[in-house]
């Protein structure tokens, strides 16, 4: 007769382990809190009535449903054109960045690469101490990028934490020893890029274009400095300048200034939905990859 296998017992949790957990529990169940609260609230009050967010009556739930504030942002022309604009710096500069980090990322990972070390200690120096707003700018225009798409660009294309990940990444995750076989068997180093770290990078990938996504997504400042030509504006510029209009009195009666003080804060809150919009469709896609690239990147580096 075969002997019945062992049952594991349950380890019984004592009073002080009990309360620990609660507690964490707790502070657990209060963050989750904090951080969804202003996302309900907000998503209720872009679809209230003007007069209902003014008064303070939205708190959870919407009041007088109304879809005004979105309405008056797909009337206006800006808008679309903001869209797009966005759309396109964000694509463009997303593909760009990934690509020039991956590049200089990899080399700086490799023991043999001569000066490494140097290199890297000058790309970290970038981290403390930079050219400044006004030398950037004259160097911008000395290269005839001024109110270009490329400006919003190549200035900003690299980013010294995401190269720092990025080499951390490709010293723990690609051994020297599969560079070494693919040499053995005459195996390129573009080849070797292209053919084995990029499919084994795929988590640092995922996180590189996040990172990057959202950055050149929610950059405004570069196109305000940048930028003179309306058409070429950003969606954040655009909402920038959407906000400052509504918030501008005028001459106008007290009945009108009324209307435009319900309104101008009925917008902030749908401006913030549709802003925020694109960056929400994209992170459950990447969200796999972004936690584990995350993870090898900075803790084994």
């Amino acid at each position: 007769m075969a002997a019945t296998a062992a049952v594991p017992k349950k380890i019984k949790e004592s009073a002080g382990d009990r309360i620990f957990l609660t507690v964490i529990y707790i502070i657990l169940t209060l963050v989750v809190i904090a951080i969804i609260y202003p996302l309900i609230f907000i998503i209720s009050s872009s679809i209230s009535s003007p007069a209902a967010v003014t008064s303070g009556k939205v708190w959870l739930y919407p009041v007088d449903i109304s879809f005004k504030g979105f309405s008056v942002l797909l009337k206006t022309p800006e808008i679309t054109t903001g869209y797009l604009n966005s759309l396109i710096y964000t694509t463009a500069g997303t593909l760009i960045s990934v690509m020039l980090t991956i590049m200089i990322a990899y080399p700086l990972s490799r023991r043999t690469f001569f000066g490494r070390n140097a290199l890297m200690m000058v790309i970290t120096f970038t981290m403390i101490f930079s050219g400044g707003l006004i030398p950037t700018y004259m160097v911008v225009k000395e290269m005839h990028l001024i109110d270009t798409r490329w400006a919003l660009l190549i200035p900003n294309a690299i980013w010294v934490w995401q190269v720092i990940i990025a080499r951390s990444f490709f010293q723990s995750s690609i051994p020297e020893e599969l560079l070494e076989a693919s040499e053995i068997d005459g195996c390129s180093d573009m080849r070797f890029i292209r053919s084995v770290v990029l499919p084994l990078s795929k988590p640092i990938i995922a996180v590189l274009v996040l990172m990057y996504a959202v950055g050149q997504w929610n950059s405004y400042f570069d196109a305000l400095i940048y930028l003179k030509s309306a058409n070429l504006f950003p969606l954040q510029l655009v909402l920038r300048s959407i906000i400052i209009m509504n918030n501008s009195s005028g001459n106008m009666d007290a009945m009108a200034m009324v209307e435009r003080q319900q309104l101008s804060e009925l917008l902030k809150y749908s401006l913030i939905v549709v802003a925020t919009l694109p960056v929400l469709i994209i992170y459950p896609f990447v969200q796999r990859y972004f936690v584990q690239g995350m993870l090898v990147g900075s803790v084994k580096g």
